[in-house]
């Protein structure tokens, strides 16, 4: 297998060059309502191609919601088979967020189905979780590492029921998330521009300035747009680590579609808007 330049890298190049934007695809029942298309595969071919097709030449990142496909059976999964190859090959990094999380041979499988270079759903990074120990996630950190791609851990997300688990404290008196950080941490070690394994960090959480969110890895950050962050919010959650930070917006862009035009240019507001905020920081 011949693997690609260290996703850390070509990250860092693609956020230089495009502007820190990850745009999510989530074609949810009731966005594919408001674009006027059936809650079906033809919905969701026409849903996904046309955000493709309207912003891979210059996000980033894009970002699908693999359950979105998932749920129409194998026919939606050959449409985000025919999404990541069409972002990918368009220049943008695709980032799936399937959120695996599992133990031995059943990790390395879920590995093998989003980070060997010859899978058909291939990505540049996959979401993962954690809570089965990090030591869970070992198939995964070798394969993306031997591929030249990526990992985000979820560390510290934005919904309220996470802070059970990751705010947690450990017989050694941290807590869970900070230990997550510690793990991404280490794997980046001495990794230039930036190492391959980043963090999910929810945007919304406010001052994480008790977080050392300096893993010189991406922070993943939902929650620009209509879950109520702003880009002016980031470099007062994010602080010193803000220009790593990846923040994903998905409605804040999509709900301009089925326009074309339209979504291009609420993503080229909301990478402007990012970069003014990183770099003014």
């Amino acid at each position: 297998m011949s693997a690609l330049e260290p996703f850390g890298a070509r990250l860092r190049r693609a956020m230089d060059e495009r502007g820190p934007l990850c745009v999510g695809i989530d074609p949810h029942a009731s966005l594919l309502a408001e674009w006027g298309l059936n809650d079906d595969v033809a919905g969701l071919e026409r849903f996904s191609r046309t955000v493709v097709e309207a912003v891979a030449d210059r996000v980033a990142v894009l970002k699908p919601q693999s359950a979105f496909f998932e749920r129409f059976g194998s026919r939606g999964v050959a449409v985000l088979e025919a999404s990541v190859a069409e972002a990918r090959a368009a220049g943008a990094l695709v980032v799936m967020d399937a959120k695996r999380g599992d133990i031995g041979s059943t990790m390395a499988a879920y590995a093998e189905s989003f980070l060997h270079k010859d899978a058909p759903l291939f990505s540049d990074a996959l979401t993962v979780s954690p809570y089965l120990g990090y030591g869970s996630l070992a198939p995964a950190v070798e394969l993306a590492r031997e591929s030249g791609a990526g990992l985000f851990v979820l560390a510290l997300t934005s919904n309220p029921e996470g802070g059970e688990v990751q705010h947690a404290v450990r017989s050694d008196g941290r807590n869970v998330g900070t230990t997550m950080l510690a793990h991404l941490a280490a794997e980046n070690a001495g990794e230039q521009p930036l190492g391959s394994f980043g963090a999910v960090v929810g945007a919304t959480l406010g001052d994480l300035s008790t977080y050392d969110l300096d893993i010189n890895g991406p922070l993943l950050a939902p929650g620009i747009g209509a879950q109520g962050a702003t880009p002016a919010d980031l470099p007062r959650v994010f602080g010193p680590a803000v220009r790593n930070v990846v923040p994903n917006v998905s409605r804040g862009v999509l709900r301009h579609g089925p326009d074309a035009v339209a979504l291009r240019d609420a993503s080229e507001r909301f990478a402007e808007e990012i970069r003014q905020a990183v770099t003014s920081s």
